[in-house]
């Protein structure tokens, strides 16, 4: 896959249909997350999701995406999976936190976002873990100005997650989106200030963090999607979509 590169500038018009994209991808995302109690199976959270997308004229650009092709539009990733879980008939118990990423296709342009939840009570280090991890995406999000660079977002992204004790992936990045599910630039978690893709008004991102309580390893289990912390450690995921602008950066991927 060569889209590092491949960076697109966004006009103003085709910032208003992500904007769109983004808010119906907001809207499935509510609507996953008021289904996350127990007993739920992650196959009913794909198709709240999926349910959702077409009542709003949008698909998901997961579904049938890869190689194997993936066979959902959600991915749904439990405890030590940290993305890339496909939905199916395992049902959700009490204290898991769950990690859902959607994708939504509108008018030819993608919102693509994630969150992080508890299912009923969680435990302390776990709750600690999502506030880490939701922070640093602000934190990220925070650097998306003209005349920054895309190292800025990934060093601010890795110093605050490092500092309160945890670690983030090195196998999988934040990136462009707009036309595609997959742009340039690539937005790693961790990197050097003031290196990288400068960035420009009409560029967006999807930033990501993706972040492991132990090791930065990981591994692919046998289904050749889902991906799992190598040390069985809690993982979590909060994503935005963002537009760099003149002034503040724009989060496209909210309701």
């Amino acid at each position: 896959m060569n889209w590092a590169g491949q960076v697109n500038i966004k006009s103003t018009a085709e910032i208003l249909l992500m904007r769109e994209a983004g808010r119906i991808n907001a809207s499935a995302l509510a609507a996953v997350k008021e289904l996350l109690q127990p007993g739920v199976t992650t196959a009913d959270l794909n198709a709240a999701a999926e349910e959702t997308l077409r009542k709003h004229g949008a698909y998901s650009p997961f579904k049938d995406y890869g190689h194997p092709p993936y066979p959902a539009s959600i991915t749904v990733s439990i405890n030590e999976q940290l993305v890339h879980g496909i939905p199916g008939k395992r049902k959700l118990k009490e204290g898991e936190i769950v990690s859902v990423d959607c994708g939504a296709v509108f008018e030819g342009y993608v919102g693509d976002s994630a969150f992080t939840a508890g299912v009923g009570e969680i435990s302390a280090s776990a709750l600690a873990l999502l506030e880490t991890t939701e922070k640093a995406l602000y934190i990220g999000i925070d650097q998306m100005r003209t005349g920054k660079h895309t190292g800025d977002i990934s060093a601010a992204i890795q110093k605050f997650v490092e500092g309160k004790g945890y670690q983030v992936t090195r196998e999988y990045t934040g990136h462009g989106v707009g036309r595609q599910m997959h742009e340039g630039p690539q937005v790693p978690n961790y990197g050097i200030p003031g290196t990288g893709i400068l960035l420009r008004p009409g560029m967006t991102i999807a930033l990501e963090p993706m972040v492991l309580v132990g090791t930065h390893r990981t591994r692919v289990l046998s289904d050749q999607w889902t991906v799992v912390s190598a040390d069985g450690s809690l993982t979590a995921h909060f994503e935005h979509s963002v537009a760099v602008t003149e002034g503040e950066p724009l989060i496209l991927t909210v309701l």
